[in-house]
């Protein structure tokens, strides 16, 4: 959403919001701005984008952070706002590296319990769904990769080297540094040897404890030879690469030698305070006064953009006889009914410590991942401005109302919510993930009065993190039109008017399905709300078939389909067009030999005399310092607890070879032409989304097993048996957004690269091209789909 606890900065839509935009250019404009405000305040490193969790589970507490539940969606999202963020210098964040998906057992401390959950995925599905948005990530260049909470197949996410070293850093080619979220670090030797290389916030199992598991012990590990000098020279080269790369060498010093540096204050609003807070909260005077606060308007003229993600982020799922958009010009007299607290600004967006509770209308779930509001421009403020001719307008800012307050009105407008966060802060009922997927407090009774009783059209507008059931009113004869408006920020109500009136097209699409019941997405999409083990364990069985794909599994008809979503005009797709670009192959090319050679430095380890505290020299109390106070514990012990293998020679990755793999998983297989017609009266906006399914009977060789040679059985053989290959119906492979005016056809083009069309093979440890037809399917949902062809 923007940068946490600034001034003067903008509360731009969250991931999911930006995610049902489906638009590439809009989704880089955020990301440009977003980078813009931070450069502006002095900010180096932005944390996010965020593309875990996935949203594998429709509950989950954060999944209103990233962008939908699709790796393909998520992806480009992602990349889009990487790009957008580093154009101006500022490293982003690709977060939480992986399987992040619930919040109820993601820290031990949270939960009073001995470790955090597992989260057990097999190697295909971690590839194909959770790991490709990173890949994208990558790809576009990304700085940072965060590290996430929970254990990966019972090894942390933060000290699991198979993820961090083989399938980040090696298979996927990254770059940059990983950093870890914050006190996900469970270990000081084991997460340097499992490829983390940045701990943050520095702490150690515990918030400000001041004993930070690396700081001056990562100097002592690395002294006595826990940790080879080789590792700590990749971790500092992985930081500053990342510096210069993005330019940060040439940036305005901080103080005492320059004006540079973050120019705003996370504890105070104050122009003066400490500059280091927790050293003088634990006691320590010393902490520095001075001006903290620099008042630097970050956010001037970035308005316009969260307006406009906020009302293409807005997704009309139903709207019968036309109800929407409304006139401005309604015959008089006309008295509309504006009902729920979510209409309403209450006390105000910042009324709770990290939004972390739902009063007034919800701009945003609650967690880290907010921001403190500029302001908030409530729907009921921005309705009452709305209309060019005199209306009476009633509101009811309560979730109760009698039917008298009802059956007079010409137009009902209804607001409800449904709210969750991270798991650090519980609110109304909610541990982080939701309970439910149904609407919050009496939302789905409000809207039962209101359409049961209102004299005139109903118009329901929900705001929540995700997918909400609707099933006790979406067909009540009283409810007329309803949009899903996501989580909009701080532009909520003006980007609502603009979509209800129609100055801005119903353009959005569900980034996620919405089905009839939670338990319509499967088993596997069960957030654990109770403890199962000594560890909780999570097994992702259905992983590959994450949202729609589980539903197009199992025949179950949503209420309303990923992707979907109406327009205020209509849109007709033909002439599809299928161009080969190579010949297919089996398997990519082979990893490129002609890899950089990382930089050579003495790997001896520092002179003894230097790693200590200068003589003379202050430590500030809680501050992370590298420097020992004395040599204890630094003599050479020629450590051997070494990880089995840590000191063998590992063959690379076929799979690698460059950002985000090897650069032949990219190389364009297909091309896909469509014609899009705009068949309706007004001007509008739709989304070609382009699906495909691999081809039937794909095997491939599994486990050796006997076969007798002669009829008698005396003597066996064994051959390799042949394993069913199993793929979903369709999977999202490639998708454009494309505006038309009334009558206007415009072709659009889209690629298929090999990736789109390859699985991952556990037993050959790389993406496989399968033999057969694939079929094409090009529509604007992943249930409309008319177009067919082959490849």
């Amino acid at each position: 959403m923007g940068i946490r606890y600034a001034d003067h900065i903008s509360a731009f839509p969250p991931g999911l919001t930006t995610g049902a935009t489906w638009n590439r250019d809009l989704i880089r404009e955020r990301g440009i701005a977003m980078g813009l405000e931070a450069r502006l305040k002095g900010v180096n490193v932005l944390l996010g984008p965020s593309m875990g969790p996935l949203g594998m589970m429709p509950a989950g507490g954060r999944n209103w952070e990233a962008f939908g539940s699709d790796p393909v969606l998520q992806g480009v999202a992602a990349a889009e706002t990487i790009k957008g963020i580093q154009s101006n210098g500022v490293m982003a964040t690709a977060k939480h590296f992986v399987m992040n998906e619930q919040e109820h057992f993601r820290q031990p401390f949270e939960w009073g319990i001995p470790t955090a959950l597992s989260s057990n995925v097999g190697d295909r599905a971690l590839h194909e769904v959770f790991a490709w948005p990173f890949a994208e990530s990558i790809r576009a260049d990304v700085a940072s990769v965060m590290c996430a909470y929970q254990m990966v197949n019972n090894s942390h996410a933060c000290e699991n080297s198979k993820l961090l070293n083989g399938i980040l850093k090696d298979e996927l080619g990254f770059q940059g540094f990983v950093q870890s979220d914050w006190l996900a670090q469970r270990s000081g030797i084991n997460s340097a040897l499992g490829g983390l290389d940045m701990s943050m916030p520095g702490d150690g199992l515990h918030w400000a404890d001041g004993k930070s598991l690396w700081g001056s012990e990562l100097t002592r590990a690395v002294l006595n030879t826990s940790i080879p000098m080789e590792r700590l020279n990749d971790m500092v080269t992985r930081i500053v690469a990342a510096w210069y790369h993005l330019g940060q060498d040439q940036w305005e010093r901080p103080p005492p030698d320059g004006e540079g540096g973050p120019n705003f204050s996370s504890w105070t609003d104050d122009q003066t305070g400490w500059w280091q807070q927790a050293s003088v909260e634990a006691g320590d005077q010393d902490g520095g006064w001075g001006i903290v606060n620099k008042y630097v308007d970050a956010g001037a003229g970035h308005g316009d953009i969260a307006r406009k993600v906020a009302a293409e982020g807005i997704v009309l799922v139903k709207n019968n006889n036309n109800t929407l958009p409304l006139s401005r010009s309604p015959p008089s007299p006309y008295r509309i009914g504006i009902y729920g607290d979510d209409a309403g600004p209450a006390l105000g967006p910042n009324a709770c410590p990290d939004r972390g509770c739902s009063q007034g209308t919800l701009a945003s779930g609650w967690g880290s991942g907010t921001v403190e509001f500029p302001f908030l421009v409530s729907p009921l403020e921005a309705l009452q401005g709305a209309w060019e001719t005199e209306v009476e307008i009633t509101p009811y800012l309560q979730n109760m109302v009698m039917p008298v307050n009802v059956q007079d009105k010409d137009l009902c407008l209804v607001f409800a919510n449904a709210n969750s966060g991270e798991g650090y802060i519980h609110a109304g009922g909610i541990h982080g993930d939701r309970n439910d997927l149904f609407l919050q407090k009496g939302g789905d009774t409000l809207i039962q009065a209101v359409a049961n009783n209102c004299a005139g059209p109903t118009v329901m507008v929900v705001h929540a993190v995700g997918p909400v059931v609707v099933e006790s009113w979406i067909d009540l004869p009283g409810v007329d039109a309803v949009l899903f408006a996501h989580l909009p920020g701080q532009e909520s109500g003006n980007a609502l008017v603009d979509v209800l009136f129609g100055d801005v097209d119903a353009s959005g699409r569900l980034p996620y399905t919405v089905g009839k019941s939670l338990e319509d997405y499967g088993p596997g999409a069960q957030v654990l709300y109770e403890n199962n083990a000594p560890v909780p364990q999570v097994d992702f069985l259905d992983a590959l078939y994450i949202d729609y794909r589980y539903f197009d599994k199992f025949n179950i008809t949503p209420r309303y389909e990923f992707g979907f979503g109406l327009s205020y005009t209509s849109f007709e797709l033909s002439k599809l067009y299928i161009k080969s670009m190579q010949w297919k192959s089996r398997l990519p090319k082979s990893r490129p030999q002609d890899q950089v050679s990382p930089p050579e430095y003495d790997t001896r380890p520092p002179v003894n005399e230097n790693v200590l505290f200068p003589e003379g020299f202050h430590a500030l109390s809680k501050y992370v310092y590298s420097y020992l106070p004395s040599l204890d514990g630094t003599a050479a012990a020629n450590y051997t607890e070494y990880p089995d293998g840590y000191d063998l020679p590992r063959q690379p990755s076929e799979a690698g070879g460059g950002l985000g793999g090897n650069p032949s998983l990219y190389e364009e297989m297909a091309k896909v032409q469509v014609q899009v017609a705009n068949t309706g009266a007004r001007a509008g906006q739709t989304v070609v989304q382009v699906y495909v399914s691999f081809p039937s009977d794909v095997v491939e060789e599994g486990d050796l097993v006997e076969v007798p040679v002669d009829e008698k059985g005396e003597t066996v053989t064994f051959v390799p048996s042949k394993e069913q290959v199993e793929f979903p119906d369709r999977v999202l492979r490639n998708f454009t957004k494309i505006a038309l005016e009334p009558g206007e056809k415009k072709t659009v083009e889209m690629t298929l690269s090999r990736k789109d069309l390859s699985y991952w093979s556990a037993r050959q440890q790389n993406w496989v091209m399968p033999d057969g037809d694939f079929q094409i399917w090009v529509g604007q949902s992943s249930r409309d789909l008319p177009l067919h062809g082959k490849y």
